[in-house]
């Protein structure tokens, strides 16, 4: 009879038990094992409390080997989907140009929206899958990804139709957020209001419509 799906065995576990706090950080448990079962963990433990029908039922057996075994991260603040990159602008940051700087110069920001509006669904779908497999490695189960380098109604809903994409293909859980007022766009430049009425009347009620978002932010800075 199959008493888990999986038994990881030999393993520093953090259970962030609050009872275990005070004496170990993390709830940890040292050389500990995990049952699992489909999406549940249904028993935790020091190896020396693993009963012996509970290992010889378990469909699978990993051996940590001493390493740890965290609950999954959560990453609350990405902005994956984009294209292009600011390296130059990493090095004028070092060299003492402030950020208000850079965006004032078309920098920042801007450079990546005009990026990422001249790349196509693939690439944009490409770079984000890269990025996000490698937040996955870190052990990040968990990720919100905000849109905000399109700043027109057509990128600003490619851009959270890639990250939906994303978490289908991945097996990492992916919220979207809609960040249309991250900052002014081109077009609208001496036109704020027109703007937020562009963000609240159009972007807003389309991504609604196609349920592209999982929340709404924007950024209220004087730069933006």
């Amino acid at each position: 009879m199959v008493s888990c799906d999986l038994l990881i065995e030999n393993a520093m576990l953090a259970t962030m038990d609050e009872r275990e706090r005070s004496a170990l950080p993390y709830g940890e448990i040292a050389d500990g094992a995990a049952a699992i079962s489909g999406d549940r963990i249904e028993w935790i433990g020091a190896m020396s409390e693993l009963s012996s029908g509970l290992r010889e039922g378990a469909a699978n057996i990993l051996d940590a080997k001493g390493r740890w075994v965290t609950p999954g991260l959560i990453d609350c603040h990405t902005h994956l989907v984009f294209a292009g990159n600011r390296a130059r602008e990493f090095e004028m940051r070092l060299q003492g140009t402030s950020y208000e700087e850079i965006a004032r110069g078309g920098g920042g920001i801007a450079s990546t929206v005009t990026a990422t509006r001249t790349a196509t669904d693939e690439e944009l779908f490409s770079g984000a899958s890269k990025r996000l497999s490698t937040l996955g490695s870190f052990g990040v189960t968990t990720v919100e990804v905000k849109s905000g380098y399109g700043l027109d109604v057509e990128t600003e809903l490619r851009m959270l139709r890639v990250a939906r994409g994303l978490g289908v293909e991945h097996p990492v859980t992916v919220r979207t957020t809609f960040l249309g007022a991250h900052a002014l766009a081109p077009e609208y430049a001496g036109d704020r209001s027109g703007y937020i009425d562009l963000v609240c009347e159009t972007m807003i009620p389309k991504l609604i419509d196609e349920g592209l978002a999982d929340g709404i932010d924007a950024f209220c800075e004087g730069i933006a």
